[in-house]
């Protein structure tokens, strides 16, 4: 079969949480693509209407959702629209987050809560409410999480945000382990230091020129290079993957671990 057959997402309904910046975006413009049909959720509709339209142009379908990941009764709506829209969503991206950088000593309990609620509760919540609706469609489906290596390997400042994803990559082994006799896979990406609207001018800086020095690859990644391990899980090319996490960091966890 021909890489442009296995890869194929044809037919394919999606759904990308945080589509409006950074990573979303690109998993959403990867996925339309290869050919899915994708439904964007994000809180800057303004955002999302621009990336449809830009997905559309190019002869993609696409529909934009405003929606927050941590009220349930959104997300429930973002997965009806996306059905009227397309059909069932058979491909759900877990990738809207927020990040934080403090002392553990000194996170207040609200900014804790916080961060746990949209890094790790809607991480469950929203892929409870894709498989419940394969399962009664009788779909089978790919479910992407986005953890990070610093859910595999920490660093001081990011107690809440490394506990979070952290909780991703076992709740991801967790719903595989569930899934995977219904035909629901469960997979997760975590990523290193990718170069994004909201963490550019840190790493631009003197910070970034630090952290640079701890990449093997000695640079940060960018707009595109999380693409294939996404159409890996999405697609039939990684029909007998389940319950992984793919570690795209340029060498960064390894080189942490020795």
């Amino acid at each position: 079969m021909k890489a442009s057959e296995l890869f194929s997402l044809h037919g394919r309904v999606a759904l990308v949480t945080g589509a409006s910046s950074g990573l979303g975006t690109q998993f959403a413009r990867a996925l339309a693509d290869n050919g899915a049909s994708v439904a964007l959720v994000a809180r800057r509709a303004d955002r999302l209407v621009a990336l449809r339209d830009e997905i559309e142009a190019k002869g993609g379908r696409a529909v934009a959702i405003e929606g927050d990941v941590t009220d349930r009764a959104a997300m429930a709506r973002a997965f009806d629209t996306a059905e009227a829209a397309f059909g069932t969503v058979t491909v759900l991206v877990n990738n809207a987050g927020i990040a934080h950088s403090g002392r553990a000593t000194d996170i207040p309990a609200e900014e804790w809560r916080k961060i746990l609620s949209v890094d790790l509760d809607a991480v469950f919540f929203n892929a409870q409410e894709a498989a419940r609706r394969m399962l009664a469609a009788k779909a089978q489906g790919a479910i992407v999480n986005v953890a990070s290596v610093l859910g595999l390997a920490v660093a001081k400042g990011v107690v809440a945000y490394a506990t979070a994803k952290a909780g991703v990559v076992q709740l991801t082994k967790a719903l595989a382990v569930e899934l995977a006799f219904k035909g629901v896979r469960v997979n997760a990406i975590a990523p290193g230091w990718f170069v994004t609207e909201m963490n550019d001018d840190y790493l631009n800086g003197e910070a970034g020129a630090a952290l640079k020095r701890e990449i093997p690859m000695g640079r940060f990644g960018t707009s595109g290079e999380l693409d294939g391990a996404l159409l890996l899980l999405a697609s039939n090319a990684g029909a007998y993957i389940t319950g992984t996490t793919i570690v795209v960091d340029g060498g960064q966890v390894v080189q942490i671990k020795g």
